[in-house]
């Protein structure tokens, strides 16, 4: 099942995004930061990381709507893909 453009894009955005934050959380262990400030970033890139993924899937949900007879292979593999996140 291929993904549109505009899901694609709005979800590599996000993945660059934190992937400039994990370099971040690299710079400060290296700099010996707070555990508490590094903790902090790991957390708001762990949520950027589920949004992703969640994004991914909406994305994949929307396409099986549009489709005019949706496979039980394509459900499935949504589904297998969604609970993955879990």
């Amino acid at each position: 099942m291929k993904l549109p453009p505009e899901t694609t894009q709005a979800v590599t955005t996000r993945l660059k995004r934190a992937h400039g934050q994990i370099a971040g959380i690299i710079k400060m262990l290296e700099e010996g930061r707070e555990c508490e400030d590094v903790l902090t970033q790991v957390a708001a890139v762990s949520k950027a990381l589920d949004r992703a993924g969640f994004a991914l899937i909406a994305g994949g949900m929307r396409e099986c709507l549009v489709a005019d007879d949706p496979s039980v292979s394509d459900q499935e593999r949504l589904e297998k893909l969604f609970l993955s996140l879990a």
